[in-house]
């Protein structure tokens, strides 16, 4: 199965976009890939903001998105856009960073007026740095925990399916024919 690098951009150790995370990975795992999470805010502060891919830890971060065949971009929204934390890690990114990568975008937000903002301002981005597919995102938002929730399980199979497909090398990766929606429940 494939290698899959989940990012965690928050700025919290521990939110609900942390929580998402966690089961998406667990489930990615149970459905046999190679999962290694990557919390932005580890990472050194000003190496990250100076944008100093000569600093180890952001060398080594650069490679575990070059290893990766899939990789799950994990961002809370805070006013119609993703988190800063994830902008700063993007901008030390090579341009074409997630070339013939499969993508898996994964947001919560306070309300579901943030529900857009993986269509429209996360996916341009994805776009632009080369992913090859960018699967149908998960959106959760409120206090409530998605836990084992069907739709969640559903955006995980679709993206498996994906790099599965794009693992065999049969062109652009193949999405079931029903995408998961995008969830209004959970948490951010």
């Amino acid at each position: 199965m494939a290698t899959v690098l989940s990012v965690y951009a928050s700025p919290a150790p521990a939110s609900r976009t942390a929580v998402v995370l966690q089961q998406v990975d667990q489930q990615l795992a149970e459905l046999g890939h190679d999962v290694s999470a990557l919390a932005v805010r580890d990472l050194p502060a000003r190496a990250l903001l100076a944008a100093d891919s000569s600093d180890p830890a952001l060398a080594a971060a650069v490679e575990l998105v070059a290893d990766a065949a899939g990789i799950v971009i994990g961002t809370p929204i805070y006013k119609a856009a993703y988190s800063g934390l994830l902008k700063v890690l993007l901008d030390v990114l090579p341009e074409r960073a997630l070339a013939g990568k499969v993508v898996l975008p994964v947001a919560t937000g306070g309300s579901p007026a943030h529900l857009l903002a993986i269509d429209y301002t996360l996916r341009p981005v994805l776009s632009a740095m080369g992913a090859a597919h960018i699967v149908p995102g998960y959106f959760a938002h409120g206090s409530a925990l998605p836990g084992g929730t069907r739709s969640l399980r559903a955006c995980t199979e679709v993206f498996s399916a994906a790099l599965e497909s794009a693992d065999a090398g049969r062109g652009s990766p193949a999405v079931r024919a029903v995408a998961p929606p995008l969830s209004p429940a959970g948490p951010r």
